[in-house]
């Protein structure tokens, strides 16, 4: 069965949301994924390297995906709004995915900026069954406090060489976030798993998945 893909406009706080959903090649979905991709400010866009990698393998594990762009990123409308205005942006985005797949659980993911939008998001959303952070910026987050009372399962994905997210600093950021959660490191050359995106896929791809009812 060909790959199924749907690229759609989306109704947002700022406007029209650039989005695309992608659904398993077999079978019916088991899970409802969005994926929120990097800084807009530094060039960050849904057609990331590494966001398309998670998003490919989230719907080869059986997650139906929805990645989509921040309000001034390509046809998002909007601007820039400082990381307040994106979150709402994923909130929307989510809102969707959620109306358009009732019943199935939900996973919030995303990389570098967007893993920060993603664990608020995940945080205040109900009860995801998963969150997925990979390349958490540490640097530029003041703490781990919206964490520390978060009893959805959190999983952490990070290049061992990431420089905005350092091994030691993302081992003491996560002390601080309530479990579960696990920590999985990449052997990478940089922040965005330079020289190691198929053993990154491949570690998305094997991250537990929610129990079937």
């Amino acid at each position: 069965m060909p790959r199924r893909i749907q690229s759609l406009l989306l109704s947002g706080p700022a406007g029209r949301i650039e989005a695309l959903l992608e659904e398993p090649e077999d079978g019916e979905p088991s899970e409802a994924a969005l994926v929120c991709h990097p800084h807009p400010a530094y060039g960050g866009t849904m057609h990331n390297k590494v966001v398309h990698r998670m998003a490919r393998a989230l719907r080869r594990s059986g997650s139906a995906v929805l990645r989509f762009n921040f309000r001034g990123v390509n046809l998002s409308e909007g601007a820039f709004n400082g990381g307040l205005g994106e979150l709402e942006d994923a909130r929307a985005a989510l809102r969707w995915l959620r109306s358009n797949h009732p019943g199935l659980p939900y996973a919030v993911a995303g990389f570098s900026f967007g893993a920060g939008i993603a664990l608020k998001l995940g945080c205040e959303a109900g009860a995801p069954s998963r969150l997925i952070a990979a390349g958490l910026p540490t640097a530029f987050l003041p703490g781990a406090a919206f964490l520390s009372g978060c009893a959805a399962p959190k999983y952490f994905i990070q290049s061992t060489r990431d420089e905005y997210g350092p091994r030691a600093a993302l081992e003491g950021f996560i002390e601080h976030v309530a479990p579960p959660r696990e920590l999985h490191f990449v052997e990478a050359r940089d922040h965005f798993f330079a020289g190691a995106l198929d053993q990154f896929e491949d570690a998305v791809l094997r991250l537990p998945r929610p129990s079937p009812e």
